[in-house]
């Protein structure tokens, strides 16, 4: 496994970041994760040299026990039963507390980030995972006109100061990496983490050159399109119920993502034999990238992750026959309609 330099944090991580959210068992999101088997995944991928696991409050959540973070309570179970607390950075967010995502425009951080939420969450975590301070905890949506106010920048610097959070990041609202360049200027935010994957291009413009310029460190989320550029689906596939891809990749679009995975396809090659290693590795041919995130619940699949760090990466030829392959897309207004006013996908 190589390692990056996570932006001004200066904490060194893991090419291959640990994503959690499949472990929770999120009844309408991600299903069928065994909790036996997922931690034979963090044992797993202890040993192949990774060290930075990323969850989150709303993780597994459920109203009818909310006082439950099922990721954060397995990841610190394997911490505890490892004692191997001081070989991970640990990540973790703060959900909005009107459980609205993306952000919407228009509504105030007293409805989204209020002061005495941000403190919650953070003790809540703290419990969850077992710990006493947390190297990284992101905001789980964002608003730009939120760089305005002072008192989220009031809470955070208390919170830090009182040792109980060392780094704090903008987990950016998706397909909007430049909503946030006004709350970066503020110098309190050392990490954002974002949607970046061979479809997905847009931080490219704009995004990746602020965070060199400023030493930021660049978190990459979604690297597979969920499940998407794994070359798994056909125009067939059926998800069981309560998998959100279900919505996510209807009948029409599963038809596109074929045709478009099928050109892909003709750029393997014997020094890159998968899809998905030319999507891990397209991604870490970017040096602003400081760490790439995978939702992983198979041992194969640590393995299979964890072998794209090896240094290698693609010539600036498949790089830039890659960037032809850019495909952007607004999925989620189908699903709710509200969202058409939220200007969700940046043009």
């Amino acid at each position: 496994m190589k390692y990056r330099i996570l932006g001004k944090t200066s904490l060194r991580v893991s090419e291959i970041g640990f994503g959690t959210w499949q472990l929770a068992n999120d009844p309408g999101f991600w299903i069928g994760a065994d909790p036996n088997e997922s931690l034979k995944c963090l044992h797993k991928y202890r040993e192949t040299g990774g060290n930075f696991i990323d969850t989150a409050w709303i993780y597994g959540f459920s109203e009818k026990n909310p006082d439950s973070h099922p990721s954060e309570e397995l990841i610190g179970r394997f911490l505890k039963e490892t004692n191997s607390r001081d070989e991970f950075v640990i990540a973790t967010k703060i959900p909005p507390k009107n459980m609205k995502w993306p952000a919407w425009q228009g509504i105030p951080i007293s409805a989204v980030f209020p002061n005495d939420h941000i403190e919650k969450c953070v003790n809540d975590s703290l419990k969850s995972l077992g710990v006493d301070s947390i190297d990284l905890v992101q905001f789980h949506v964002w608003q730009d006109e939120f760089a305005n106010d002072d008192g989220w920048k009031e809470t955070i610097k208390t919170i830090t100061k009182d040792g109980k959070v060392k780094n704090w990041g903008i987990s950016i609202n998706d397909y909007q990496p430049t909503n946030c360049l006004k709350t970066l200027d503020t110098g309190l935010i050392s990490t954002v983490q974002c949607i970046f994957n061979i479809f997905h291009q847009k931080p490219t413009e704009q995004l990746f050159k602020y965070v060199k310029d400023n030493n930021i460190g660049f978190i990459a989320r979604v690297s597979l399109d969920e499940g998407g550029l794994s070359g798994g689906f056909t125009i067939d596939t059926v998800f069981q119920e309560g998998d959100f891809r279900g919505y996510y990749f209807t009948k029409n679009r599963l038809v596109e993502l074929v045709s478009r995975i099928d050109k892909l396809k003709e750029l393997l090659s014997d020094e890159v034999r998968t899809l998905a290693e030319l999507s891990f590795r397209f991604i870490l041919s970017f040096k602003e990238v400081s760490v790439v995130l995978s939702g992983m619940s198979k041992i194969s699949h640590v393995e299979d992750n964890a072998g794209y760090s090896d240094g290698r990466l693609l010539s600036d030829d498949v790089v830039d026959k890659l960037k032809l392959h850019a495909w952007e897309r607004n999925f989620y207004p189908d699903v709710d309609p509200a969202m058409k006013n939220t200007n969700y996908l940046e043009k």
